[in-house]
């Protein structure tokens, strides 16, 4: 009795609450939760989403081109080598050519010392700053995070890149934007330190294709998707050479028991 009347006072509040859920499940509206400072991304058709479906050679090599030209003066990927690149989006003698235009630090040599060399295949993609310390120096205090994984650490994956990518706009009327930070409805809080890096004709694709800012972060957020899991294409094909040797190993095993045990089932017991 004296939780029912604590819970008396109360009661308008929690049944008023209690019908707003309601009211929001069954019109299909979206129930709003206190965590959400941030505007969810949609769902974008990928080509590379289906389960047979494989990432776009083409989207991948055009995204490098467009990582390389603008993110890779801020952001690192020190978990993808150049050799990764091999046979998906670039012949072995491009990627060598691209590995040897970058200065890689090594050593020591004979003498003791360190030395500078053109890079190679096994290289990781060079960083853009030699310690966090002087990435937060040259950012305002921002830490520019590495790409690598970037897909997979990032809830809504490649669709929150590219809505994050192509989100820059004017604050709305009654928002201020601190001094040094950006407006973006896509990153939580609403204002992001990273400046708009997409403009049409940004870059200049091999294959021609329009360098609009849209198909920049399309191509963009493909090479990220790919580089957080390199395997994909592998394991799905490795996947349907499973599925499908397991259904001829059970097409075989069901015959096997049904000629083993066809005898047994089909004999006739009389008593004499």
């Amino acid at each position: 009795m004296a939780a029912w009347s604590r819970l008396g006072g109360r009661l308008p509040a929690v049944a008023a609450t209690a019908g707003a859920t309601g009211l929001a499940l069954a019109t299909g509206s979206t129930v709003l939760r206190a965590n959400d400072d941030a505007l969810h991304p949609p769902q974008f058709p990928w080509s590379h989403k289906g389960a047979l479906s494989s990432f776009d050679a083409a989207s991948i090599r055009r995204g490098y081109n467009v990582y390389r030209n603008v993110c890779a003066s801020c952001h690192s990927m020190n978990r993808i080598a150049y050799r990764n690149l091999v046979d998906v989006a670039f012949s072995t003698e491009e990627v060598k050519e691209m590995a040897e235009e970058t200065e890689v630090e090594d050593g020591p040599n004979d003498e003791g010392l360190s030395f500078s060399r053109p890079g190679r295949l096994s290289d990781v993609m060079p960083a853009p700053y030699a310690n966090e310390e002087a990435a937060r120096y040259a950012n305002n205090g921002a830490l520019p995070p590495d790409l690598s994984l970037i897909v997979k650490a990032r809830e809504g994956g490649e669709d929150y890149i590219f809505a994050l990518l192509t989100g820059y706009r004017d604050p709305p009327e009654g928002i201020s934007v601190r001094e040094g930070l950006h407006y973006n409805p896509y990153f939580a809080g609403g204002q992001i330190a990273m400046a708009r890096a997409l403009y049409d004709g940004g870059v200049e694709f091999d294959d021609l294709t329009p360098a609009t800012t849209s198909q920049m972060a399309k191509d963009v957020s493909t090479f990220l998707a790919w580089a957080a899991e390199p395997e994909h294409d592998e394991r799905k094909k490795m996947g349907m050479e499973w599925v499908a040797t397991f259904g001829l190993l059970t097409v075989a095993m069901f015959y096997a028991k049904r000629f083993k045990w066809s005898v047994f089932k089909t004999r006739k017991i009389t008593f004499r």
